[in-house]
């Protein structure tokens, strides 16, 4: 007996073939203004997380600055040789 050979033709899906999106539901400029302010989101929190970074930047500064006033954490800071500076 001889074997069979089997054609291995896939069938392509067409593009009506898809299921619908919900992009392809709404209307463009329902589409357009959903963007607009996905990206208006975006640019508010990245506004927001700079915002805190520059806030704890000057609270750092801040803080260094009173410590560069305060003798007791500059006396702890320093190293002790006295032989270096003789």
């Amino acid at each position: 007996m001889a074997k069979k050979k089997w054609s291995s033709v896939t069938a392509e899906p067409s593009v009506q073939d898809k299921p619908a999106t919900l992009k392809d539901l709404l209307r463009p400029d329902i589409v357009a203004g959903l963007k607009a302010q996905a990206d208006a989101m975006k640019a508010e929190e990245q506004a927001r997380k700079e915002a805190v970074r520059a806030e704890a930047e000057a609270a750092r500064k801040a803080e260094e600055k009173r410590l560069e006033n305060d003798f007791g954490h500059l006396l702890e800071k320093s190293k002790l040789d006295w032989r270096k500076h003789k």
